[in-house]
């Protein structure tokens, strides 16, 4: 019998892996941080932050209900955040889910002047979206430190 997998998540909140913009927030339940870029990809979508309980649960239905509430309230938190800092005019959630076996909650905004054809799931297609390196996501999460400071 094999040694299971290395989570990359949970490694992410032991600080391994190399995370552009580091954590935006952590608790004893849960861990917030921008999307990062794995080697040999294309920029991130900037502002798409995942929310993730720092216990390795599969999915919402293994959330105990303290990390199911502590999720909701940082989500709801880092949502307004991302309005008023970063100019949102909508904040996405979405649980996929079907790549990792770590529950991350994504937190993804529309900005001002995104096309109805590239609303929700295909904001990143857009020929204007912004998107950035590791640079630009330092800047962002020091912006949203900041305003949950």
């Amino acid at each position: 019998m094999s040694a299971p997998e290395p989570c990359f998540v949970c490694e992410k909140h032991l600080g391994r892996g190399g995370l552009p913009g580091s954590e935006l927030y952590r608790d004893d339940l849960v861990y917030a941080s921008h999307g990062f870029i794995p080697e040999g990809k294309r920029r991130t979508y900037l502002g798409t932050l995942f929310v993730e309980p720092l216990r390795h649960v599969s999915g919402v239905a293994e959330l105990s209900d303290a990390e199911a509430e502590r999720i909701g309230l940082v989500s709801t938190r880092l949502a307004r955040v991302l309005k008023q800092s970063e100019k949102a005019e909508h904040v996405y959630v979405f649980v996929l889910g079907h790549h990792v076996d770590h529950l991350h909650v994504w937190l993804v905004p529309r900005y001002p002047g995104t096309p109805p054809e590239y609303w929700a799931m295909r904001l990143a297609e857009w020929p204007a979206a912004p998107l950035g390196g590791p640079d630009e996501i330092a800047a962002l999460c020091q912006r949203i430190r900041a305003q949950l400071a």
